[in-house]
């Protein structure tokens, strides 16, 4: 296996990783929504009360999150388009400097 080959298997690797996570988070929500509401409605001592709302509410918050990050941020910001950055940074970079080494070199008398 050549070291492009090698890169791919490992970016693959590595998403199937986050969406196995995300899957896990996302059955773990569920079961652990139903157990929170089964606690409120058959042990809850105030039955009025739905306090399960709000920590539901806010897990699913964060499963949104997770979901955005695997689906959405980390889809598109691969390594590929990091590489890319990198490279747009350092050519600019090298145009500032070659810039400034053109003004040092125009000043001389």
């Amino acid at each position: 296996m050549d070291q492009e080959q090698l890169e791919m298997y490992e970016y693959a690797r590595k998403r199937l990783r986050q969406k196995k996570r995300l899957y896990f988070h996302f059955v773990f929500f569920f079961v652990g929504s139903l157990f929170l509401f089964i606690i409120n409605k058959w042990i809850g001592v105030n039955k009025e009360a739905n306090w399960y709302i709000w920590l539901v509410t806010i897990w699913f918050f964060l499963f949104v999150l997770h979901f955005i990050k695997v689906f959405i941020t980390d889809s598109f910001m691969n390594k590929k388009w990091q590489q890319e950055q990198i490279n747009r940074l350092m050519t600019m970079q090298e145009k500032k400097l070659e810039q400034l080494k053109n003004e040092i070199e125009n000043k001389k008398p």
